[in-house]
């Protein structure tokens, strides 16, 4: 059977949407509204801007090669196959653990009407861990049936929860906007230029973004890639930002003027449904509220459904790696990699049951950043590589907008905290020994160690800034924002290593034949002649 390329530009901008719009922006204008003020609006400029330089560099690759997988498959081309395998398992492991924290989100928001869904202490109850992995499993059989199922699924989800975020904006400001609030308790920005940095850092603001991976894993399965990948990612930010710029004026305006008295920071709320569901009973909107907790439950179930229908095409591509065995790259009759979905049915739902949700969070959030990393840097080391490959998609500037994709990046890594830092090395390190047991096997020689020498440098530099530095259980010894300053000297210093450490042109091109004769076993005649245009 053979993978379609069946999403088109609104389903893969879709993808990436209902990636980024999941629980989060319930919560969110208070958390970034505490440390910035009004300034948070231009958190969440900054914060789109970092992510979209990061965004444009994938958006290149991807179109240079759009794989299924492609996070954890195109750091192969660039800098061999252990680097590929880092970014494969710290991806596979953070997208595994996405759909249950999702679930569980879902269900938690669903229990105001189911309550024997979870306990008083607002964990899952026997019957929440049955409904949970039924809840899993409807995700996973929706993405069974081939990848324009479920792109017209999470298309229709994804409209939903665009619709009622911009109803509440809509709503909210007509209902009670204060201009004055701007202005009050300390100014436009009450904490300077740091609190505006601090809201995009700890506040979330550039982890609220990180969704429009899911258009890199699905840019196998794509329509046009030369015009839909880039197109769909710059389009994901645009949306999101527009979304979360919305939402943050319509809190600030409507919060009541006398619970600023002491400070932007000593605001709170809580409301179940956060500081929007407070605004919404505090304006006596009640048919607002109700939309809200139907949304509450719809937008983790979309990104939950997102994320299972990325993970399949992460394992598929580990399995071209020649991580995990043959089964999980076979497909099903609808295009499927089935053997995949199962495999990460399992996994997710042990991850659910076993760990402790914080852990779970923890990991998620560890694992995930780690994968941006090669984005960037692939960018540049493809340029020598194959500079005179047809680039449908070019980024200016690319070596100066790689090295601060990269930079920022890093700064992702690092601002998650030094408590996040050491379960990812730990991820890392369990990683390596299985990878270690399964070459050990097969027999595999072809690692290209040699370009990943720098990924070693880089995380023990990141780990050792870190547990000195103050983010997240660091230890204080350097003082902010000096910490961040020398992490981002140093990711230019890696960056600039990481480029020169490229694999050979002789591995390279060995690679892309491989490549090739995949696409020649996965895709239709129409497509394998797409993929060859672009030599």
């Amino acid at each position: 059977m053979a993978m379609r390329r069946e999403i088109g530009l609104i389903g893969l901008t879709f993808v990436a949407v209902g990636g980024v719009l999941g629980s989060g922006w319930l919560f969110a204008p208070l958390d970034t509204a505490q440390l910035a003020g009004p300034a948070s609006i231009i958190a969440w400029l900054i914060g789109a801007v970092a992510m979209l330089l990061i965004a444009l560099t994938y958006a290149e690759n991807s179109t240079l090669f759009p794989i299924a997988g492609g996070i954890a498959r195109i750091p192969q081309f660039s800098h061999g196959r252990l680097l590929a395998l880092a970014m494969g398992w710290s991806a596979w492991v953070g997208y595994c653990t996405t759909a249950p924290i999702e679930v569980k989100a879902s269900l938690g928001y669903a229990s105001s009407y189911l309550p024997w869904l979870t306990n008083s202490a607002g964990g899952l109850t026997v019957s929440g861990y049955l409904a949970a992995a039924v809840f899993l499993a409807v995700l996973t059989v929706i993405n069974v049936f081939g990848v324009a199922w479920f792109a017209r699924i999470n298309t229709a989800m994804t409209w939903f929860k665009l619709f009622v975020p911009v109803v509440f904006i809509v709503v909210i400001v007509a209902a009670r906007f204060e201009p004055s609030n701007f202005t009050s308790a300390g100014g436009f920005a009450p904490f300077g230029v740091p609190g505006i940095f601090a809201a995009v850092s700890t506040g979330g603001v550039v982890f609220a973004f990180i969704g429009f991976r899911h258009a890199i894993d699905l840019a196998g399965e794509v329509r046009n890639t030369q015009r839909v990948i880039p197109l769909a990612l710059i389009l994901s930010v645009l949306i999101c930002l527009a979304i979360y710029v919305g939402l943050q004026i319509a809190f600030v305006g409507a919060i009541d003027p006398a619970s600023l008295a002491g400070g932007w920071q000593t605001i709170e709320a809580t409301h179940e449904l956060g500081p929007l569901g407070a605004l919404a009973t505090s304006i006596g909107v009640l048919w607002l509220l109700s939309m809200l907790n139907v949304a509450a439950v719809i937008s983790p179930a979309g990104s939950g459904l997102v994320s299972v229908s990325s993970n399949a095409r992460l394992a598929l591509a580990m399995s071209n790696n020649g991580v995990f065995p043959r089964l999980f790259a076979k497909l099903n009759e609808f295009g499927v990699p089935l053997w995949a979905l199962i495999l990460n049915y399992v996994v997710a739902l042990f991850m659910l049951i076993v760990l402790p949700f914080q852990q779970i969070l923890a990991l998620n959030s560890a694992a995930v950043v780690l994968s941006f990393i090669a984005g960037p840097v692939s960018m540049v080391a493809f340029r020598y590589l194959a500079p005179n490959a047809r680039r449908p998609f070019v980024v200016p500037a690319a070596g100066f907008v790689g090295a601060v994709a990269f930079v920022i990046a890093s700064l992702m890594i690092f601002w998650s905290g030094w408590s996040t830092i050491w379960l990812l090395l730990a991820l890392l390190a369990v990683g390596a020994v299985l990878f270690l047991l399964r070459f050990a096997v097969i027999g595999r020689e072809d690692l290209e160690p040699k370009s990943a020498v720098w990924f070693g440098i880089y995380m023990a530099g990141i780990a050792v800034i870190s547990y000195l530095g103050g983010y997240g259980g660091g230890l204080g010894v350097i003082p902010h924002p000096l910490d961040s300053v020398l992490v981002g000297l140093f990711a230019v210093v890696i960056f600039l290593m990481a480029v020169r450490g490229r694999v050979s042109q002789e591995v390279f091109d060995r690679f892309r034949h491989e490549q090739h004769e995949i696409e020649r076993q996965e895709y239709d005649g129409d497509d394998i002649e797409d993929a060859m245009t672009r030599e």
